[in-house]
């Protein structure tokens, strides 16, 4: 499928079978958005999670879900919640999973606002529209990882908002993906191919302690 070593899949990968995942996550994603309320914290909304993950026949989780409340959005992946963060009447907060379906991996994240919170709903706007933008100069440039990271850098900076430069996207493909070692979308020197990587885009307020996180498989 490609000659890059960092792409590597194993036999039974099927990129029918990686986009019905995509979209059975997005479902997984909507389907725990729906069950959000003021009010909720991160571990009550995770056990809303594994309902909706039984409900639509999921797999197995390849991470465990991620669902950041109000300061907590600023948080990365590796970085623990603060306790005790309930979603407030205007207030924010994003999903990340990672769920496999037949054996093919989805990795979806995105950003939502309750009650009114302009500036809240600006920044998740703002994520969603960035990752747009990253992932429309891919298709239409062929840009190597590396620059695609560099664009959202300068990209984000010039709307008003700051850019988590540890996140720098990452592989996925038939579970587990980790095996074949395809690394950060960030580091890669050459075109990623569609269907293999997953374009992640978190951002933050200069100085307020809130921020958005969106992204999606990277395919034509």
């Amino acid at each position: 499928m490609t000659s890059l070593p960092r792409e590597t899949v194993g036999q039974r990968y099927d990129p029918v079978l990686m986009q019905r995942a995509r979209e059975k996550s997005w479902a997984a994603l909507h389907g725990i958005r729906a069950r959000m309320r003021v009010g909720i914290s991160e571990d009550e909304a995770k056990i809303e999670a594994a309902d909706v993950f039984r409900e639509l026949g999921v797999d197995r989780l390849w991470h465990p879900a991620i669902i950041r409340i109000g300061t907590n959005t600023v948080k990365t992946y590796r970085q623990r919640s603060d306790p005790g963060v309930r979603l407030g009447k205007n207030d924010s907060y994003f999903i990340d999973l990672g769920l496999v379906f037949e054996g093919h991996e989805g990795d979806v994240g995105d950003s939502f606002v309750v009650g009114h919170a302009p500036q809240r709903q600006a920044c998740a706007q703002a994520a969603r529209a960035l990752f747009g933008e990253v992932a429309a100069a891919w298709r239409a440039q062929g840009l190597s990882g590396q620059a695609l990271y560099a664009l959202a850098g300068e990209r984000a900076e010039a709307m008003g908002w700051r850019l988590n430069h540890a996140i720098k996207g990452h592989r996925v493909g038939d579970f587990p993906h980790a095996i074949h070692k395809g690394g950060d979308l960030g580091e890669l020197e050459a075109s990623p191919s569609s269907g293999l990587w997953i374009l992640e885009i978190q951002i933050a307020h200069p100085t307020e302690p809130f921020g958005a996180f969106h992204e999606d498989l990277l395919s034509v």
